[in-house]
């Protein structure tokens, strides 16, 4: 869910998204949000609680330990960088359901 989008010249673009599983971001929606992320070519992290990595990998992702109700930050920068935060913002929103077939 979208609580807030911040955006300055030649700085990342910023999301504000919310863990809606109970069980949080666990395996399945962590290697869901990689595979998304890694459709685009913009630089795209994922922080919370000081911590931030790289969301285009799992294993990064896990390593949040984001339980649910986390509220987390994307943040992409690049040429498709807002493309890439509606497309993931959809992805928390919709509890990692594919939308597409995918």
């Amino acid at each position: 869910m979208t609580m807030h989008e911040e955006h300055r010249e030649n700085s990342p673009m910023v999301r504000h998204v919310c863990v809606l599983d109970d069980m949080g971001l666990h395996a399945r929606p962590a290697a869901r949000l990689a595979k998304e992320a890694q459709r685009f070519q913009s630089d795209i992290r994922l922080a919370a609680g000081g911590q931030e990595v790289d969301a285009k990998s799992i294993l990064d992702i896990l390593t949040l330990s984001a339980a649910g109700g986390s509220a987390l930050e994307l943040r992409a920068h690049g040429s498709d960088a807002p493309q890439a935060l509606d497309h993931l913002e959809s992805l928390f929103r919709n509890h990692f359901e594919a939308q597409d077939g995918g």
